[in-house]
């Protein structure tokens, strides 16, 4: 059964911070072949939040969210491992993120913004490809 672990950067410990980082490494940097700095700076922030599922000692469901410097809150690396899809975990993990109030942004891959539309975001102007070539779309919450 999955533990749901809720931190902030300073309470991560650098094992959990490790097996964070190789799931998100796992599935953006080698699954879907996106060379892009997966280590940015802002997951130790005291104000970054981080939301996970454990199973048996692994990392299999995970999100984060950032407060950006005009308060709004940033949804992001929104992630499952491949053993662990369609079991719901990105939905619990994102019903968890979403109990604080308040505006939600994040920037959705397109082939999934209709998972995010059931929580309430909202398209924003027009797909992009990023610089992996995913076609992504920023969508946004406003506070309920």
């Amino acid at each position: 059964m999955p533990t749901l672990h809720d931190a902030t950067g300073p309470e991560l410990t650098a094992a959990q911070l490790h097996d964070i980082l190789r799931l998100r490494v796992d599935v953006f940097v080698v699954e879907q072949k996106a060379a892009y700095r997966e280590v940015d700076g802002r997951d130790l922030c005291p104000d970054t939040r981080h939301l996970w599922f454990e199973d048996a000692g692994e990392v299999t469901s995970y999100l984060r969210v950032l407060l950006d410097p005009d308060g709004v809150r940033r949804i992001g690396r929104v992630v499952t491992a491949p053993h662990a899809r369609g079991g719901g975990l990105a939905a619990r993990l994102m019903d968890e993120a979403l109990t604080v109030p308040g505006e939600y942004v994040l920037e959705s891959q397109t082939h999934v913004q209709g998972f995010y539309r059931r929580y309430g975001f909202v398209a924003e102007g027009t797909e992009y490809i990023d610089d992996d070539g995913i076609p992504h779309i920023k969508m946004r919450r406003l506070p309920q």
